[in-house]
């Protein structure tokens, strides 16, 4: 579609480009418009109608919402932002000038202004920043007939109408009906008769992680946000949560390759930002593996006096290293699950004892066979790699499995605890075990 889009800017029958967006999907109208150059991007942008240009606008990135509010008029830009849903608008606040932010806020509907500032006053990844101020909710002695009524008179502002919350006359959250109950019901009923009391809530200080675990654990589709007082300030519905997700897999993904988690995505980071997310765990990663060059020069004599040890130092850290990244992972994310709590420490270190025990023993048998068949060394030197193979894979997982535990209890992130740090570790504990095993076998 983007082609057909391009041929006929080319021809610039704007016409039939309005004609084609207008009857696409939001979101595909979104996903086209990325892709063009910016000065083409505003020129179809101003092409859409007015009812379905914020939807639009929504579904692209924050970077090109502030370039497309940057270029149009102040009024278009103010209408644009009455018709987005607050939470949108809140992030494009984020995204453009604090000059720009406060014209606009001046100009906008009193309603959404209000609820603008709402939102901005929140701290970041909170509940309260990320959820929608346009939900339904009715007072607990309205008839089912009203209550009705009123989603009939309003409905198209709100976010979703399928669950309405239901309040005492201090605005206390008290309840949930779902449109089938509205539905269902005699419609003389009272509100409080057939709302559900299993509603829960999330303050507006929690952890946006914290929400979307609650989400996932309750199988919900939106989930109230109230204040201290327990007042329903706020919805945060499931398209909400799966950004969440993805943005907070992407920075536990980034955290465990030792990379500074950053917001932006990888085409449009500059390389001073690449260089400055990394630089920062490479410099200690390098520092760190001193310790392993310290180790090999205490034991140079013994290097000299049997070189052939020399060929499996590497083979020895990196099986120390990948065992260990292996626990540490699969730790990580039973803790970023919560499968795995504090207590459960002995559990899982039984349970990876264990397993190193049979991984080391396979990597040894399978590593004696190629020693004698292939390197053709001493059965005394096989042994000694042997052996250091199996202590040093134990070692490993139980350093891997340990240390995202301990680090999570501690108030860190576990993800840090991942393959780069497990493996300077285990590097320096590798080499230490190896010529220590060395000297006393081979008598160096």
């Amino acid at each position: 579609m983007i082609e057909d889009i391009e041929k006929l800017i080319e021809e610039k029958n704007y016409q039939q480009i309005k004609k084609t967006l207008n009857e696409m999907n939001e979101y595909d109208i979104a996903e086209i418009l990325e892709e063009l150059p910016q000065k083409e991007l505003i020129k179809i942008f101003r092409l859409l109608n007015k009812d379905i240009a914020a939807d639009v606008f929504s579904y692209m990135d924050t970077d090109k919402e502030a370039m497309i509010i940057a270029s149009l008029t102040e009024k278009e830009a103010v209408d644009i932002i009455n018709d987005m849903a607050a939470d949108d608008a809140t992030d494009l606040m984020d995204e453009i000038p604090a000059n720009v932010v406060h014209r606009l806020l001046k100009k906008v509907d009193p309603e959404t202004r209000r609820d603008i500032n709402q939102l901005l006053k929140y701290p970041e990844n909170s509940a309260g920043s990320i959820m929608t101020v346009e939900f339904v909710d009715f007072k607990e002695d309205l008839t089912i007939r009203d209550a009705v009524k009123k989603i009939r008179q309003d409905y198209d502002d709100k976010e979703t109408i399928n669950i309405c919350y239901v309040i005492d006359s201090k605005r206390k959250l008290i309840g949930k009906v779902t449109l089938k109950d509205l539905v269902v019901n005699n419609e003389e009923k009272l509100i409080r008769d057939i709302m559900d009391d299993d509603i829960h809530p999330v303050n507006t200080l929690m952890d946006q992680e914290e929400v979307a675990k609650i989400i996932q654990d309750y199988d919900v589709t939106a989930v109230p946000v109230v204040d201290s007082e327990n007042k329903l300030v706020g919805i945060i519905t499931i398209d909400d949560v799966v950004d969440i997700i993805e943005e907070e897999a992407t920075e536990d993904i980034e955290k465990m390759a030792a990379i500074t988690p950053t917001e932006k995505s990888y085409l449009k980071l500059s390389v001073f930002d690449i260089w400055k997310s990394r630089i920062p765990w490479l410099l200690l990663l390098m520092i760190s593996a001193t310790f392993t060059g310290k180790i090999i020069q205490h034991y140079e004599t013994a290097l000299a006096a049997c070189v052939i040890l020399t060929s499996f130092i590497p083979m020895l850290m990196d099986s120390g290293g990948n065992a260990g990244g292996q626990a540490s992972v699969t730790v990580i994310r039973g803790l970023s699950l919560n499968d795995i709590e504090f207590s459960d420490i002995f559990k899982v270190i039984w349970k990876e004892f264990r397993a190193s025990i049979l991984i080391g023993i396979t990597l040894a048998i399978a590593n004696f066979g190629k020693l004698m068949l292939i390197d053709k060394v001493s059965v005394t030197v096989a042994a000694v790699v042997c052996l250091t193979l199996v202590l040093v894979v134990i070692i490993a997982k139980f350093i891997g499995c340990t240390l995202p535990i301990f680090a999570k209890k501690l108030g860190f992130d576990p993800a840090v605890m991942a393959s780069p740090f497990i493996t300077t570790i285990v590097d320096a504990i590798s080499l230490f075990v190896f010529f220590q095993i060395a000297v006393n076998l081979l008598n160096i």
